[in-house]
């Protein structure tokens, strides 16, 4: 695999259309989740389940749009997937019920995976060539927490300036204000997607692609050791990244800050993201890319045992600091785990179908993990259930750590990872 040329209008891309595509079902959320649940009027456990029917269809999408990312040019695949996604807006802004609302996750689930998922991953394997992986993925993640932390602003100054700094108005009046957040977003998705169809050049060679589908993609792919092992990485660092979804609620229900207050919280762990990326993908150039995955893993494991703790929280720079920790080693391990493809002997050619194959198991969590987090919220009001809610992930980077440690001893050396770089089909 050669470098690839460093067109950064390519990178760009990526990264706006890497993040833009989640903002309607996860970013939103993210930052308003108290807001989110009185206006839709579901619980944590009913916005659970349209996770679920999102990470059902996401997992089908997986599957299936691996391959196709080894086949077709990833210009088209991305600005479609954009399109369809932005259309689902308009209906999230009708505010639909409790049943056309898990449909809606269900039809994102398809609109931001099948066509977009595996095309992303492996258009910047290619841009990071032979030496630059870990700046690659770290710029790709970190790039799309500072867009999803610049919609999230965006998305509050609406939300805010609608409510014209009065928070004690009735569910219409929020529902109109937050009506604002949701437009703004999907207006900017399907811009992206335009400047994605005329500017989002190929860097892909020939021997980078497949010439037609087939089963043995897959065969090929399931038979490295090291997918198996990856599947249990991306699993343990989604988790992570799941979890952090209650932070600002966090704030709301724990700490007791006010609505707008509380998305600040939510967005200021939004900026945490591209700080992590970036930083952790240049150091991870300078050494072993493994061994910064393990230690994501380790820093999230303390971060999530200090929440439990709530230790110092009443003070808000120490709130602040944890927030720091836990989502620095979440963001870390987000920006690293498919940076270690290489180490792990994957060829190039077939990035597409191993990445499809690995995120079927690692991205499972959008299947469970909602649905137990909102479980253990409602059950547990208050800081009980948000302790619970951190034990889990407590255990999830436990797990985490160790197969990254596992992963990191068994990758090989670099003379080895040159020979995977030039198996041909």
């Amino acid at each position: 695999m050669q470098k690839s040329k460093a067109n950064w209008i390519y990178l760009v891309l990526l990264i706006l259309s890497g993040e833009a595509i989640f903002v309607l079902p996860f970013v939103l959320q993210r930052v308003f989740r108290s807001t989110v649940l009185e206006v839709f009027e579901i619980s944590n456990t009913q916005l659970g389940l349209c996770f679920t029917f999102y990470g059902i269809t996401a997992m089908l999408s997986y599957f299936v749009g691996g391959p196709i990312a080894d086949r077709f040019e990833p210009r088209k695949l991305i600005a479609w997937s954009l399109w369809t996604t932005a259309l689902g807006g308009f209906i999230y802004a009708l505010y639909p019920g409790f049943y056309m609302l898990q449909l809606l996750y269900g039809y994102w689930g398809f609109t931001t995976i099948l066509l977009f998922w595996s095309p992303m991953i492996k258009a910047t394997r290619i841009w990071g060539g032979a030496s630059d992986q870990g700046k690659a993925f770290g710029i790709l993640d970190g790039g799309r927490g500072l867009v999803g932390a610049l919609f999230g602003v965006f998305a509050v100054a609406l939300f805010a300036n609608s409510l014209l700094e009065n928070v004690d108005i009735n569910l219409e009046e929020r529902r109109e204000a937050f009506k604002w957040a949701i437009y703004g977003s999907t207006v900017s998705i399907a811009v992206i997607g335009i400047l994605v169809w005329l500017f989002l050049k190929s860097e892909e060679a020939p021997s980078e692609k497949v010439d037609h589908l087939s089963v043995k993609q897959v065969k090929e792919v399931i038979k490295l050791p090291a997918v198996w092992l990856l599947m249990v990485i991306i699993l343990c660092a989604y988790m992570g990244y799941k979890t952090t979804d209650v932070v600002s609620l966090y704030a709301r229900e724990v700490l007791h800050y006010d609505e707008i207050n509380s998305a600040h919280i939510g967005t200021f762990l939004l900026f945490m993201r591209p700080l992590a990326g970036v930083l952790i993908g240049f150091a991870a150039d300078r050494s072993k890319t493994t061994l910064w995955l393990f230690i994501s893993f380790a820093i999230m494991f303390v971060g999530s045992l200090w929440f439990v703790s709530g230790f110092g929280f009443e003070l808000l720079p120490v709130f602040l600091v944890s927030i720091f920790t836990i989502s620095g080693g979440v963001y870390a391990a987000r920006a690293l785990y498919f940076a270690v493809m290489r180490e792990g002997r994957i060829p190039l050619y077939l990035t597409g179908t191993a990445v499809g194959v690995v995120s079927v198991v690692g991205f499972t969590p959008d299947v469970f993990a909602g649905v137990i987090i909102g479980f253990l919220l409602d059950t547990n009001p208050g800081e009980l259930g948000h302790q619970h809610v951190f034990l889990l992930l407590a255990a999830f980077s436990a797990l985490g750590t160790f197969c990254a440690w596992r992963y990191h001893k068994l990758a090989p050396s670099d003379e080895a990872c040159k020979k995977a770089d030039n198996l041909a089909k």
